[in-house]
Parts: C-alpha cells; sequence; structure tokens
C-alpha cells in the first residue's frame, strides 16, 4: 500500500525510482498499478506542489 499523505508518498516514490526503476512507468508496470490509478497518484502530487521529471527520474 502507497503512503496516504503526500509528503511520504513523494519521498517513498523517489526512494523506489532512484534504488529500483528506471522510469515511473517502470514503477507502475512492476506494481500492477492502472494508468487511472497512476494519473491519480500523479495528480495528488501535483496539488501538493510536487511534479515529476523523467530526466530526473524523481518528483520535484
Amino acid at each position: 500500500m502507497l503512503p496516504q499523505d503526500p509528503i511520504m508518498l513523494m519521498s517513498y516514490l523517489n526512494t523506489k525510482l532512484r534504488d529500483n526503476y528506471s522510469s515511473l512507468q517502470a514503477f507502475a508496470d512492476d506494481n500492477n498499478l492502472s494508468s487511472e490509478e497512476l494519473l491519480s497518484i500523479t495528480k495528488k502530487l501535483e496539488a501538493a506542489g510536487f511534479t515529476y521529471n523523467a530526466d530526473r527520474n524523481q518528483f520535484i
């Protein structure tokens, strides 16, 4: 289960992306997240002021 708090979620995802995945899509695929679930996660983080930077493979 993913953290619900946006700050914790961003930290969790950035750690996973840094340590285990080459992209956000690779993380989603490996964790069986649907397109809708991935969109919901990114929107939640965007509402907290974080956006995914594909070049850096992290939320900033």
